[in-house]
């Protein structure tokens, strides 16, 4: 399967009923995105994650996003800046949204460190 396929539009994810968005950097992608991905999945019908920009990325925004969608339990990856996101979560209209922008920049912060140390 060709996993980039997954990396669609607003318009294909809306299409095939509701959805659950995920928000992140995911810079890097790491095994806590992988576990807690897993488990939003579990309460979801259709994932959605969206991969949003970060000033000083390690990674950039589409190859992140190719690596999040290489994931078994994503649907689908949309590639947004921080200012269409209120446009992207009207239009999507999801059951639920989930910001992972916080934990991301800690974790990244703490992988940071480890490796400095």
């Amino acid at each position: 399967m060709n996993t980039r396929s997954k990396i669609v539009d607003a318009a294909a994810c809306r299409s095939n009923g509701p959805v659950t968005v995920v928000t992140g950097y995911f810079d890097p992608l790491l095994a806590w995105h992988a576990r807690e991905l897993e488990s939003i999945r579990g309460r979801a019908g259709a994932l959605a994650v969206v991969v949003l920009p970060l000033p000083g990325e390690l990674l950039p925004q589409h190859a992140r996003a190719v690596l999040v969608a290489a994931l078994r339990m994503i649907d689908y990856v949309l590639v947004a800046n921080n200012e269409d996101l209120d446009r992207l979560f009207a239009e999507l209209d999801p059951a639920e949204i989930v910001r992972l922008e916080s934990d991301d920049l800690r974790r990244r912060g703490e992988l940071i460190e480890h490796v400095r140390s």
